[in-house]
């Protein structure tokens, strides 16, 4: 069985940044099996962290970009060589301002730059989630449910719901 510092169920986040053109904020990364290629700010929740607000820290530590989130829009989850279950909470999300300037986090980021779902589609650097998304007319997603408390009992500090309204 494999050892990692994560243990073997992992949660992460991706954002999907929009900006006012329709055009997707993407990233390069410079290691994993996504080096190289164009997918979504995405990173590892941290012990202390609601998945939305880890996406918002993800987004600005990899691009600058500071954004707000308007829903959770999908949920990837794959196993590793059979030993890791690597699941992914997908958001969208709305920068805060107009016209912020990218900065590509040296470390671990090559370049981040805007492209339109069609430029997605046709750029064979595109991950494979990623083309996948720009196929599909993406809504919203799921808005956020907060102020909801399920009882002392389970000692939350945090407690944040996601479900589509009908």
């Amino acid at each position: 069985m494999a050892e990692n510092k994560r243990g073997n169920v992992w949660l992460g986040v991706a954002g999907l940044a929009v900006d006012e053109n329709g055009r997707w904020l993407v990233v390069k990364k410079r290691y994993s099996g996504l080096k190289g290629k164009w997918s979504l700010p995405a990173g590892f929740v941290k012990h202390n962290e609601t998945v939305d607000s880890a996406v918002l820290r993800e987004v600005r530590e990899e691009t600058g970009l500071e954004c707000a989130v308007t829903g959770m829009i999908g949920f990837r989850s794959g196993v590793i060589r059979g030993e890791i279950s690597d699941n992914m909470a997908v958001f969208s999300l709305r920068p805060i301002r107009a016209a912020q300037t990218l900065r590509a986090q040296a470390k671990e980021i090559a370049e981040a730059k805007w492209l339109t779902p069609r430029e997605i589609v046709e750029d064979p650097d595109a991950s494979v989630m990623l083309t996948e998304m720009a196929g599909y007319e993406l809504g919203s997603g799921y808005p956020i449910i907060e102020g909801k408390d399920p009882g002392e009992v389970f000692g939350y500090s945090a407690y944040k719901l996601f479900f589509k309204t009908i």
